[in-house]
């Protein structure tokens, strides 16, 4: 019965230890992430009247919730025939990336 709690235990340890180790990792992903976003956020801010002025006029992104700009974008990327990268970057910019 003690062989089997200390095996037990033994990989409670390991899995923690793992879950250590990989924290910083994690942390620089996100630090990371977070500049790509800003830099999708600038992007789309920069995007934005190349595609979207010629039809539409200037609106505040919290206009619609970041589910609604979702389905637009989907659509308008459709109908624009903008490449997926632009669009992803306009709907950060509109769901206010920052």
């Amino acid at each position: 019965m003690k062989a089997r709690r200390g095996k037990a235990w033994s990989k409670i340890a390991a899995l923690a230890l793992a879950i250590l180790m990989t924290l910083p990792a994690m942390a620089a992903m996100a630090q990371e992430s977070k500049a790509e976003k800003q830099q999708m956020f600038l992007d789309g801010a920069r995007l934005w009247p190349v595609y979207c002025s010629q039809c539409h006029n200037a609106r505040p992104g919290s206009e619609f919730s970041p589910a609604q700009w979702d389905a637009i974008m989907m659509h308008m990327r459709t109908q624009s025939n903008m490449p997926a990268k632009d669009a992803r970057a306009i709907k950060e910019y509109l769901k206010g990336g920052l």
